[in-house]
């Protein structure tokens, strides 16, 4: 089955990143040229997904109207000849993919964020691809479309993953898996923010899911029995999904940029920077300039 929809969860407050996400979302922190949360947009369309909620909540307006037309400015590019390819570029912006929003509008986590797209996805499978992460491929080969790829071959819903250093692993999740073939694995358990001792192995999921509907039902389970004032973890769904239906972990062919992360903004902005058309080779002079003064 054609997987034609994807959510991506853009709720978060971007703590981490204050002040700067105090009145912009972090999700329109730009990298070079456009805003992050475009590029997530963009690596969706290419992965073949025709229809994108984005999930957000109060103060990220700025990201429907980045989606939407601007007629006023449009006009007037398009009056100007000279404006041509911006005027291009600010249109093409609109038209990347069908783009809908709903807002969250209790913070209990990144499943009940999920869940808010139950209506939208219907009983389809579904990619997620979080707010917060930016992953490239340079090569071509977007990650969603090598996750969509393998949910086609198998049926299962497939987790994107990533070995992080041990000392990290805490801060994400933790998955025990056995090998499959190539870069993908089965997973039999997830333990989201473990203890040192509770670590099955270095691999984390980072940022890119596709999954069966069945996920809801689940949510909604979880949901009924999650304590007031907790967050619904998504995780412990996923764990759900791979011992019931069965869930595989593939280790993506890609760059994650951690966009909820100071350091992780700017090494997206250098390393975009320096593979950019317009600037590559003076932002790139520009660094081993800098790096003799340094």
């Amino acid at each position: 089955m054609k997987i034609k929809k994807a959510v991506i969860p853009a709720a978060g407050l971007g703590t981490r990143v204050l002040p700067a996400s105090k009145s912009v979302p972090k999700e329109m922190l730009n990298i070079v040229d456009k805003p992050a949360i475009q590029y997530i947009v963009e690596e969706a369309a290419a992965a073949g997904i025709e229809d994108i909620l984005i999930i957000t909540n109060r103060g990220k307006g700025v990201i429907e109207d980045h989606f939407d037309h601007s007629y006023e400015l449009e006009d007037q590019l398009s009056k100007n000849p000279s404006k041509k390819d911006i005027y291009d570029v600010v249109k093409e912006t609109a038209d990347i993919a069908n783009v809908f929003f709903i807002r969250q509008k209790e913070t209990k986590g990144l499943g009940h964020a999920i869940l808010k797209a139950k209506p939208f996805i219907g009983d389809e499978p579904f990619a997620i691809l979080y707010g917060d992460d930016v992953i490239m491929n340079y090569d071509g080969y977007p990650v969603t479309k090598q996750l969509v790829d393998t949910y086609d071959k198998y049926g299962k819903g497939v987790v994107g993953v990533k070995e992080v250093p041990r000392k990290d692993v805490s801060k994400y999740c933790s998955l025990d898996v056995t090998d499959l073939e190539g870069n993908l694995m089965n997973v039999h358990n997830i333990i989201e923010k473990p203890t040192e001792e509770q670590i099955m192995s270095c691999y984390s999921i980072l940022g890119r899911v596709v999954v069966p509907a069945d996920v809801f039902d689940y949510l909604e389970e979880d949901l009924a029995n999650t304590p007031e004032g907790t967050e619904l973890y998504f995780t412990d769904t996923l764990t759900r999904l791979s011992k019931e239906k069965g869930l595989i972990a593939q280790d993506f062919d890609g760059i994650r940029y951690d966009m909820g992360n100071k350091l992780g903004i700017m090494k997206a902005n250098c390393e975009v920077a320096l593979r950019h058309p317009e600037l590559g080779e003076d932002f790139k002079a520009y660094l081993k300039d800098l790096a003799k003064d340094l």
